[in-house]
């Protein structure tokens, strides 16, 4: 099973876990918040999507799940991060959520694909960043919507292959 992972509060991550399905239609397509991260079990890729809230905080759904993804086993998994922020309200924490994420994901062996530069955006500080480079995909909605389209074209190409 393949899979994407999302969860949203103002629909703008339910938004780009649609676009982003377009180019995986063999994937599934999964909100946590009525079905939970429990499926992640049976997944051999899957991609994962979260907004940051607040001041760098994980969305209720995914703070709800949280206990329980930290305990998966992600060994001999692939999995694709992306993530949603304002980087002009919030410049100090953007896109934290992603971090937050991609550390679990991590420390629970899965083999992470689909880095993204940081060119192109304006921030103080990220968790998401690691070495220069976006942990994963990264939308803002909020002032740069006019980029998301070719954002998400470009990376879904890029990790098409690895997935």
């Amino acid at each position: 099973m393949k899979a994407i992972f999302y969860a949203t509060s103002t629909g703008n991550t339910e938004e780009v876990a649609n676009k982003i399905h377009k180019n995986f239609s063999d994937f599934e397509i999964i909100d946590i918040a009525s079905d939970g991260v429990s499926q992640m079990n049976d997944c051999s890729s899957f991609i994962i999507g979260a907004p940051t809230w607040g001041e760098g905080d994980l969305q209720d759904d995914w703070e709800d799940c949280f206990d329980e993804l930290k305990d998966m086993d992600f060994k001999g998994k692939t999995v694709a991060l992306f993530g949603l922020g304002d980087q002009d309200s919030y410049g100090d924490e953007f896109v934290n959520a992603l971090g937050t994420l991609y550390e679990v994901v991590k420390e629970n062996g899965a083999n992470i694909i689909g880095f993204t530069s940081t060119d192109g955006y304006d921030y103080d500080y990220s968790t998401a960043e690691l070495n220069g480079e976006f942990v994963g995909l990264v939308i803002d909605e909020d002032n740069q919507s006019d980029f998301t389209e070719e954002r998400i074209e470009t990376w879904c190409n890029t990790i098409k292959n690895e997935i």
